[in-house]
């Protein structure tokens, strides 16, 4: 079974087109679990026109009142049933053959992380950069010290097994972002994570998107690595005590 994560709000622009592509590669057995940060536009009309067109599954859950998309993630993921589980933003756009691709690696590699890049498509819709990794000065075969310097992992072109999901929740109290935090779960869990160079889906960037086109203060930058490195820290402390134990 396969659960999509999906955070919305305000995404009535893009919404439709990111939902088919998504529903497409489903089937009746799986799931599709959205959790809207209380949006103010059409978002969950046209969400909730949509569902009757697929097989699959699409439970909707809407915050009262804007949580961010951590927290959106965090409570979508822990509503999630599915043995593998895909993370989606409301604006991109899955290549068909997405889900597929993910599964051959989840089964021929026995993985628990799959990483993907993407096709990186500016607010015109114009092609950026053939290669997100490349766009973005991704590192992704870097190890544990670099990712936690520059995070590589993009959650939109994520999936994960139940078994890494399981070790991940609940988020720490104060992390930058939700795809960090697995690839560091994983490394910590010695689980397998696979990565591919082929580009499975357009990453749509604009002004509006959580991770943006423009680079945070520095401050802020260090503050937020602080904190990762605090929360690994004491997740590493929390498992040598269970060991112990």
């Amino acid at each position: 079974m396969i659960s999509v994560c999906l955070a919305t709000y305000n995404g009535a622009q893009f919404i439709e087109k990111q939902l088919r592509s998504i529903l497409a590669q489903l089937t009746a057995t799986d799931e599709v679990i959205i959790v809207d940060d209380n949006s103010t536009d059409q978002t969950l009309t046209i969400i909730k026109a949509l569902q009757q067109d697929y097989s699959a599954s699409v439970n909707i859950y809407q915050n009262k009142k804007n949580l961010g998309p951590i927290a959106s993630f965090e409570k979508a993921l822990t509503l999630t049933k599915g043995d593998y589980i895909f993370f989606s933003d409301q604006d991109d756009q899955w290549f068909p053959e997405k889900v597929a691709s993910a599964l051959a690696a989840f089964q021929k590699d026995n993985s628990d992380l799959f990483l993907h890049d993407g096709v990186v498509i500016g607010p015109q819709g114009e092609e950026l950069d053939a290669s997100w990794n490349h766009y973005h000065h991704n590192q992704v075969q870097q190890g544990l010290l670099g990712n936690l310097k520059k995070n590589a992992y993009t959650g939109a072109m994520m999936a994960i097994s139940r078994r890494l999901a399981d070790a991940s929740l609940p988020f720490p109290a104060k992390i930058e972002m939700h795809d960090q935090w697995f690839f560091l779960v994983a490394k910590k869990r010695n689980f397998k994570i696979t990565i591919s160079e082929k580009a499975l889906m357009n990453y749509v960037r604009h002004g509006n998107n959580v991770t943006g086109m423009h680079k945070r203060p520095l401050t802020q930058q260090l503050l937020g690595r602080l904190q990762m490195l605090k929360a690994y820290l004491f997740y590493s402390a929390k498992e040598k005590n269970n060991k112990l134990g």
